[in-house]
């Protein structure tokens, strides 16, 4: 089971601020200063009203904060977590493995022609679960694998 996550004080108004725009209490706020990004986790059945009409709420977080705002809905479910982290239209499957070592990785299988899309550019999408994934699960590591070639 994950340790309790604590929360920075320029994470406490982030999500404040997401409250207020969004009107959803969001579950945690990471922000991302690598991808220039901060990564939102609303509760499950969440999802549209944080967005907003056309993407509002997004649009207005977005001009207010000045970096990319990027939405998960999160799930007690390792497993369904990843899928909603990395697109679970494009997942075909996903393995945990324990490793010798005590550490969990996951496995995410994916149709060769969608890996691109999946991984996401310069790695941002692979990059996001394995951030999220560790965060909640203490999942060290996430491959991204299509016919047997494993990439990240």
């Amino acid at each position: 089971m994950p340790q309790t996550i604590k929360l920075t004080t320029d994470q406490m108004r982030l999500l404040s601020l997401f409250q207020n725009i969004t009107g959803v209490t969001a579950r945690d706020c990471v922000d991302d200063i690598k991808q220039n990004r901060v990564i939102f986790i609303v509760n499950s059945g969440k999802m549209g009203l944080a967005i907003g009409k056309g993407g509002s709420h997004i649009k207005s977080l977005q001009n207010i904060i000045k970096k990319n705002i990027e939405l998960v809905e999160y799930s007690n479910d390792p497993i369904l977590f990843i899928k909603n982290i990395l697109n679970s239209k494009l997942v075909s499957e996903i393995k945990l493995n324990k490793k010798p070592d005590g550490s969990t990785q996951a496995i995410v299988l994916v149709d060769p022609k969608k890996k691109g899309i999946v991984v996401g550019r310069e790695g941002r999408n692979a990059d996001k679960a394995r951030i999220l994934a560790k965060r909640y699960f203490e999942i060290t590591n996430v491959l991204i694998n299509n016919n047997g070639k494993t990439s990240w």
